[in-house]
């Protein structure tokens, strides 16, 4: 049924009858072919390539910002393969996207590749056997030493060094070649994306756009360049900001060291960190600590080091951990930079960017009785053995007290590294997002009033945002250390004395984006000027990829070079992602769209889960214990795939279950077969062709009214939970009507709708009510799901329907009402029960169920008995009553209610079994 249109409603774009006949309101839609046998095989390619050749899901430009429905698609990471978490949470857009497109929406959706950052930087490190040196020069026609390491890292020491610009070369032809993989995984998944709508998260637009907005970021004061503590990973060599951090135990030992009063009363810490004692800067207790308070305000000596610290009261300070007084050192770890800043201490750092202990002895220390300690034991030294050098000189000197205590304490890791971070001292660039609450209030709360402007979906997503935002302790640092990203746009001249002036940056115009400050000289200088007095140097960082990547709904709506693109788009529908990247992409967003547009990007975030291992853990490429989809797909079928992923709710962790696929492949096989069986009586089998009328009129069995009474109740709540972002509860509507439609209403229907073999001239009206309700049934239940089980119902759509499913207008639930003429769904169910209850019977006796039953006595339930009394002619046909069927009301305590809706055959003869006849 195609919610029986008019003619000028039929536009083969939009209408779900395109290429039917209409004549009225009666649509006329002609069976081309219906295949002997019925498969899944094949029909991703097929479609694939009908879809791309048609322009099925390309985006109409004319549309109006009123007519579009536009989605903000996650840009996968490329640094390797797909896993099926991707294919999880990517399902879960697409069938908004299809839904919205049968809704009459144009549809926008396009797809990027997050293709800079540290993960392709180690890809490229590992599958070629190089390594980054900036101060090498270019190399014409490099070829790396490994084309693929067969997943096996290639050590440090054994990476061939080259130039930045050959390694850029490398990591741009590895991510060309992934790419590739992703859409034709992409495509086989059946992603509804324009594949036209393409970006690179490191192409010129993207590179052009995020120096764009960082630029004007610079020049509204967002931006800014501090000398400042932060994260710093040793093994990447890059600062890290405070959204990437992942908090892991790590082991470690408690000492209790002694410090020393004036009075020579020894002052008791206990630390994971001895190595920091040379950088202490102060004791710290809180100010309620009556234990301490006669301390506050003295100073005490280090141990080992004999510099003098003083000892002081903040809040921070926890009682009831440890000694209930801890060294404040610069930096060992957060607490110490809060601690720093706000008691305004002096800085006294001993841990460089390498990760070592400084190989210079700091001037504090020079001259004090830890001099010699420091050079001879410390001095250029890993953490890890500086520990142990400082531990052997606190046992010799006797200020350790008592052994070594082992712990697993929770320490801070940059997301992708495997060493703990260091907070060293460096010049970086940062973007204010109300993270520093001492001076940016005005600006949380105006990111937490976006928060509450946003439709999370599910709703309990949002607390995730608003505790991130409330919980930001400094602003967004967006400088990295490395060599594959968005350059920092910016240069700095230098004096006529070699010192470089980085507080007074040189920009480029917009007009000049994007540019790399590493390989082009600014305006108004020479190449020859770089690194000269009197001349320039370049920043060498380049940006966070989320620095790129935040922009994501501005780059891909055309912002500032494609205005008309822009106003139909922007602000978009809905950013679909991961609960993990609520804190980096999504808020990033937010505070980008805030500050350049004041308007949030998007009306709707929908979050989804996480897919869990058999164990139940998070399934990740870290962890190892990820599925590669590709096979999944080949073995099971995308649309049985496609089927699990929609199992699983938005913001619900689901396990990875094959079964779920085999279910889901037994819905899209019973799709075909059913199909099969309606659409049959509609070809001719002379030509294997033929026409089916699609006319409500000619419904006037109470039993197939009924039928379509229930689907009617479908239609809306699978509508109604679409529109919520509910597609699980859609699916689940959807699929179980449809199996009560094939167990229950195609059998009993299966005899008067083949008409005992009368002519297509010769049918009761009986039959032509049995096959129009079948035709107008199948034609909503193919369009229900359709978003889910996309190939299958565009194959039986290819059957009967010129153009596409997905283009074809969702279904509402009046027309099947005035079909229905007021019957009510229960007389479906009735009949149903009271046929399984008929071939019960069969079963307990082990016959066939082409067995007769010559007499029967049937005790239904009251409120069935009306519904089961109008079909009764159906039921006999499907049960094989030949002789008396007895209808009576059941009485109490006769039949389950759980079972068969409490109808029981009290009394029963069965007739002879069939003869079975011999094969051959």
């Amino acid at each position: 049924m195609s919610d029986f249109p008019t003619p000028d409603e039929q536009t083969p774009a939009t209408n779900p009858a395109a290429g039917a006949r209409v004549t009225g309101d009666v649509v006329r839609a002609v069976v081309r072919e219906v295949p002997d046998r019925v498969s899944t095989d094949g029909l991703e390619q097929k479609f694939d390539e009908r879809w791309a050749a048609e322009g099925t899901f390309a985006f109409d430009r004319t549309a109006t910002r009123e007519q579009v429905y536009s989605i903000d698609t996650p840009p996968p990471t490329v640094s390797g393969s797909l896993h099926v978490g991707h294919v999880f949470s990517y399902t879960h857009t697409d069938v908004v996207a299809r839904f919205q497109r049968m809704r009459g929406k144009e549809v926008f959706y396009p797809m990027g590749w997050d293709d800079n950052g540290l993960p392709t930087e180690r890809r490229v490190q590992n599958y070629f056997g190089v390594r980054c040196d900036p101060s090498l020069p270019y190399v014409e026609g490099f070829e790396p030493p490994h084309q693929g390491t067969e997943g096996k890292a290639v050590k440090p020491a054994d990476q061939v060094p080259v130039s930045r610009r050959n390694f850029i070369e490398l990591c741009e032809r590895l991510t060309a070649d992934d790419e590739r993989q992703f859409e034709e995984l992409w495509r086989r998944l059946g992603l509804s994306v324009d594949w036209s709508q393409t970006y690179q998260t490191i192409d010129a637009t993207s590179r052009a756009a995020s120096q764009r907005a960082f630029l004007r970021n610079l020049d509204r004061g967002e931006a800014y360049q501090a000398e400042a503590p932060g994260l710093w990973d040793v093994t990447f060599q890059t600062a890290v900001a405070q959204a990437e951090l992942e908090a892991r135990e790590y082991p470690g030992h408690y000492h209790r060291v002694a410090f020393h009063g004036a009075a020579g009363e020894p002052v008791f810490i206990e630390t994971t960190r001895p190595e920091l004692i040379p950088a202490v800067v102060a004791l710290i207790a809180h100010p309620d600590d009556e234990r301490y308070q006669h301390l506050f305000g003295t100073t005490v000596t280090s141990p080992l080091f004999g510099v003098e610290v003083p000892v002081l009261a903040h809040t921070a300070a926890a009682m009831d951990k440890g000694a209930g007084i801890a060294m404040c050192c610069t930096f060992g770890d957060l607490t110490d930079v809060q601690w720093w800043r706000e008691l305004q201490l002096p800085t006294r750092s001993v841990v460089g960017r390498d990760g070592r202990l400084h190989r210079d002895t700091p001037e504090w220390v020079a001259g004090g009785p830890g001099a010699a300690l420091y050079a001879e034991g410390l001095a250029g030294r890993t953490t890890f053995s500086a520990r142990k050098a400082v531990v052997e000189a606190l046992v010799a000197s006797g200020d350790l007290d008592g052994e070594p205590k082992p712990t697993q304490r929770m320490t801070n890791f940059y997301e992708k590294g495997d060493k703990p971070l260091e907070i060293v001292t460096s010049r970086q660039w940062y973007i204010r997002n109300g993270g520093r609450a001492w001076d940016q209030r005005p600006l949380r709360d105006e990111l937490l009033a976006r928060g509450k402007e946003l439709d999370f979906h599910p709703e309990f997503m949002r607390v995730r945002y608003e505790n991130w935002v409330g919980g930001l302790n400094g602003d967004w640092l967006v400088s990295r250390q490395r060599f594959f990203g968005v350059a920092v746009p910016v240069w700095y001249p230098i004096d006529a004395h070699g010192e470089v002036d980085h507080d007074h940056p040189i920009t480029p115009s917009e007009a000049e984006l994007p540019v790399d400050p590493t390989s082009q000289a600014p305006a108004g200088y020479e190449e020859s000027q770089r690194g000269e007095p009197g001349g320039f140097v370049g920043d060498a960082d380049v940006m966070d990829t989320w620095a790129t990547s935040s922009l994501s709904p501005l780059i891909v709506s055309g912002w500032e070079r494609d205005a008309d693109l822009f106003d139909r788009v922007y602000p978009m529908d809905l950013r679909p992602q991961g609960q993990d990247i609520i804190r980096t992409w999504l808020f990033s967003s937010v505070v980008r769209s805030h500050l350049e547009e004041g308007v949030l990007p998007w009306r709707n975030a929908a979050i989804s889960g996480w897919i869990l291992d058999p164990d139940r853990k998070k399934m990740s490429k870290s962890k190892g214990n990820v599925v590669t989809p590709m096979d999944l797909l080949v073995e099971h079928g995308s649309d049985a795939v496609r089927y699990w992923a929609a199992a699983a709710r938005l913001g619900t962790d689901a396990a990875f279950e094959v079964g779920q696929m085999k279910i889901g492949r037994r819905l899209a096989i019973k799709v075909l077969n059913a199909s099969k069986f309606a659409l049959t009586f509609g070809v001719d089998p002379a030509t294997g062709s033929g026409e089916i009328t699609l006319d409500p009129a000619a419904v006037t069995v109470d039993l197939d009214r009924a039928m379509l009474a229930g689907l009617a109740d479908v239609v809306e709540q699978a509508t109604a939970a679409l529109e919520a972002y509910d597609h699980t509860r859609a699916l689940e509507i959807t699929e179980s009507y449809f199996w009560a439609f094939c167990d229950d209403y195609l059998e009993l229907v299966k005899d008067r709708a083949y008409g005992a073999g009368a002519s297509a001239t010769d049918l009761t009206a009986e039959t032509v009510s049995a096959r129009t309700a079948l035709a107008i049934a199948l034609d909503a239940m193919l369009r229900l799901l359709a978003p889910f089980i996309p190939f299958a119902t565009e194959e039986v759509w290819s059957w009967w329907r010129t153009g596409s499913v997905h283009r074809a207008a969702w279904p509402t639930a009046e027309p099947l009402r005035s079909a229905a003429d007021g019957a009510d769904p229960v007389a479906l169910t009735a009949a149903g029960n009271a046929l399984a209850a008929l071939r019960k019977l069969k079963s307990a006796a082990k016959v066939s169920m082409k067995t007769p039953i010559l007499s029967a006595q049937v005790a239904v339930p009251a409120h069935l008995l009306p519904g089961v009394r109008s079909a009764v002619e159906d039921i006999r046909g499907a049960g094989r009553a030949t002789g008396d069927l007895e209808l009576v009301e059941a009485t109490d305590g006769q039949g389950d209610p759980d079972v068969q809706g409490g109808i029981v055959v009290v009394e029963h003869e069965l007739g002879e079994p069939p003869v079975k006849k011999p094969r051959g």
